[in-house]
């Protein structure tokens, strides 16, 4: 790894840099002071302390790394993107992880304890930082048990922008995340790896979910076909086929891009028959992240 000084920092090192830009003195010298405590404490009080008073000490603005900071993050720990994290988010982050550099041997039993006992916002900046811990199998089974929450916010702080599920979930896992997020009305744009990750016995499940969601004449998401166009074949051109006459726009638009994708002859054919958008897909003007936008734009309007 080369480059500037700050990649070669530590996690609660760079996060503590990053704060210091953004903190006032009376903040930052509140926060020092309160990781000194933690150091030099023989229990967990002062940490328990600290987790809990830094929202009221130091605020929850939006962190807003910029361009940089984001690139450090991802250098130090490849997927890793704070771009949705708050001030009280990285300062609890940054205890967390100077945590576990000073207290290696404590850090299992200490972490499950704070898991297990946060509200809600303590719950999101722990889990935020799953990928930045030491790993272990205790660790592995808290990430679980997070994800079984129905709480979104708890779940997209490990499912969005964290690269710890794409890195260690076996593909079962990995499966039922994905369509966890599809349950919960989550978005999986976010989920980091998604299109490496993506597998045939995926596909099938989520074609079957949008089966489901139609017979109940409910919507289906527009974003699952982008799981499912690589793997399409039999009866999964079939449901593509069928979204492509959705009275969603973006959901049409994304079954053609995901019909691009698949090398069945059958999906060519449906693609040649809409020609203009098979033109778009060539040259680049559709993609994923245009589709993303129109949506964007509609849910505001």
């Amino acid at each position: 790894m080369t480059g500037t000084a700050a990649d070669l920092l530590k996690p609660a090192e760079l996060l503590k840099q990053w704060l210091k830009t953004r903190l006032t003195a009376e903040q930052a010298t509140w926060f020092e002071t309160q990781l000194q405590k933690i150091h030099q404490s023989n229990s967990d009080r002062e940490l328990h302390i600290t987790l809990g008073m830094i929202p009221r000490k130091l605020g929850r603005a939006d962190l807003s790394p910029t361009d940089t900071e984001r690139a450090e993050a991802n250098r130090l720990q490849p997927g890793w993107d704070p771009q949705n994290w708050s001030i009280d988010i990285a300062a609890r982050v940054a205890v967390t992880c100077q945590l576990a550099e000073l207290r290696p041997e404590r850090f299992t039993t200490t972490i499950t304890d704070l898991c297990r006992n946060a509200d809600l916002a303590e719950s999101i900046a722990l889990y935020s930082g799953v990928s930045v811990y030491p790993q272990s199998a205790e660790l592995d089974q808290l990430i679980g048990e997070g994800l079984r929450t129905n709480i979104r916010s708890v779940f997209e702080a490990i499912a969005h922008h964290n690269p710890y599920p794409a890195k260690y979930f076996d593909e079962n896992r990995w499966n039922h995340m994905v369509l966890k997020a599809l349950f919960i009305d989550s978005t999986l744009a976010p989920i980091v790896g998604l299109d490496k990750r993506a597998n045939a016995d995926l596909a099938r499940i989520l074609c079957d979910y949008a089966k489901e969601r139609r017979a109940a004449g409910r919507p289906v998401s527009h974003e699952l076909w982008r799981c499912v166009g690589p793997f399409a074949s039999g009866d999964m051109i079939n449901d593509l086929e069928r979204a492509t006459h959705s009275e969603s726009r973006t959901e049409k638009l994304a079954a053609l891009l995901a019909l691009s994708t698949s090398t069945d002859e059958r999906a060519k054919a449906i693609l040649a028959a809409h020609s203009a958008i098979q033109q778009q897909i060539a040259n680049g003007s559709l993609t994923v992240g245009s589709i993303e936008q129109q949506q964007n734009s509609s849910n505001v309007s």
